[in-house]
């Protein structure tokens, strides 16, 4: 079994950690799991830390153009540590299979800070993109096929009047193959939550890669793709999800959002 990290920021404190898991064959493995974590490779483990698989799969009139998922991803597992210090830390997943327990070694490299706004901070307050900031030019907007209706606001005007849901991510030209995925996971909760303002922000300055990241993503210190910020009526970040994600996080964050 082999552990396929979907997240790569951490500062002390505690840390969220997405992964995926594959069998020796490739085939994506979906079982009770949990991780466990170490100051070293020898050193005595904490845990068990439940890691649930939580459904990337959306009804058909959310799926996108894009959203085949890397080798067809149903789930993604993710588990909350608790990362003391900076540091390098072991970690062991272990999943209860039909034939026994299997495990899969991995490691967490915590930094000791992060110029990436994270939870209980304020995000800059930027301009993001809409129809009008694009002169009406959908294809700039989003590179989404379909394309989804989450630019009606920049975040500088609705940042501490309303709850935000900021995404990053370009389902096109995605360099983690998730931004299809975790896009359409967040259409289709989009109307679950009438009080929430979704903004969508593309990454590459032109949807061209060799144009370099837009300042937006630049303003965040945000280097990878895709990321989540769900924002409160208050301007404060209470939910940061890296990488991939699934539904429940997803509508866990939003909640946040709202209250």
């Amino acid at each position: 079994m082999t552990l396929g990290a979907a997240t790569g920021t951490f500062t002390p404190g505690a840390g969220r950690y997405a992964f995926g898991l594959t069998t020796t064959s490739g085939r994506f493995l979906y079982e009770p799991t949990a991780l466990y974590l170490a100051s070293t490779p020898d050193s005595p483990a904490s845990g068990p830390y439940l890691a649930p698989a939580d459904p990337m799969g959306v009804a058909p009139q959310y799926r996108s153009a894009q959203n085949a998922g890397p080798g067809g991803i149903e789930a993604i597992y993710h588990a909350t540590l608790p990362l003391p210090r900076a540091g390098t830390y072991a970690l062991l997943a272990l999943t209860r299979t039909p034939t026994g327990l299997v495990g899969a070694p991995g490691e967490v490299a915590v930094a000791a800070s992060s110029p990436i706004p994270g939870v209980g901070q304020r995000p800059p307050a930027i301009d993001t993109d809409t129809a009008a900031s694009v002169h009406g030019d959908t294809a700039l907007l989003t590179t989404r096929q379909p394309p989804e209706h989450m630019a009606s606001a920049s975040l500088d005007q609705v940042l501490g009047r309303r709850p935000v849901a900021l995404l990053f991510s370009t389902p096109q030209l995605c360099t983690s193959r998730v931004c299809g995925p975790v896009t359409d996971v967040t259409v289709s909760l989009q109307k679950q939550f009438p009080a929430v303002t979704f903004i969508h922000q593309e990454v590459y300055v032109d949807n061209d890669p060799e144009k370099g990241l837009r300042p937006q993503l630049q303003a965040f210190h945000l280097r990878t793709e895709p990321w989540l910020f769900a924002i409160n009526r208050r301007g404060v970040i209470v939910a940061r999800l890296e990488g991939a994600f699934g539904v429940n996080e997803l509508r866990s964050a939003l909640r946040a959002a709202e209250r």
